[in-house]
């Protein structure tokens, strides 16, 4: 976060807006996704309580939160295990979120995962917080055989995130 000086009381009020609005967008993200849990998993579908995947959970989030979807999303493969020179998941959010490191990804970003060794990232979550054990943290995801879940990012979850990314901070109102 930046802090400046500023001249005047209504620029510091747009300074401490501006502030409150960056520390809210974590919260505002991961309410939203909690919103879609127990929607059932649906291949390519990004309706909330009818059905989704893992990209249509991030779909509809990003809906919410941010607001339209800035690119149609092309028919894609369920293979998890597909191979290829081109990480297609990450291009597509280098578009449209910020690329962060992953050892600096927090409550509210969006994790890729490579589901197997060699594969390009084919799953997509939101970190959603930690409880008291530092090294306990958790996500919301689609899975098939559960829908929407939120659950621990365990160590063998924790070893398949490829990259994380940050949502735009939105000028929509929460």
């Amino acid at each position: 976060m930046i802090y400046g000086v500023s001249e005047g009381n209504g620029e510091r009020q747009r300074n401490a807006q501006h502030c409150a609005r960056a520390n809210t967008a974590p919260a505002r993200i991961i309410k939203a996704a909690r919103r879609w849990i127990g929607t059932p998993y649906h291949d390519q579908a990004s309706v909330r309580g009818v059905g989704c995947d893992c990209l249509g959970l991030i779909r509809g989030v990003w809906r919410e939160v941010v607001g339209p979807e800035p690119m149609p999303v092309p028919p894609y493969s369920r293979d998890c295990g597909e191979m290829g020179p081109v990480e297609v998941l990450a291009e597509a959010a280098h578009a449209a979120m910020t690329e962060i490191d992953v050892a600096d990804a927090r409550t509210g970003d969006v994790v890729p995962f490579r589901m197997r060794a060699g594969a390009i990232a084919k799953h997509v979550g939101i970190l959603s917080g930690n409880d008291r054990s530092a090294r306990s943290h958790h996500f919301i995801h689609a899975y098939e055989r559960t829908g929407v879940i939120e659950e621990s990012l365990t160590d063998p979850w924790r070893r398949r995130v490829a990259f994380a990314f940050r949502f735009p901070i939105s000028k929509r109102k929460p």
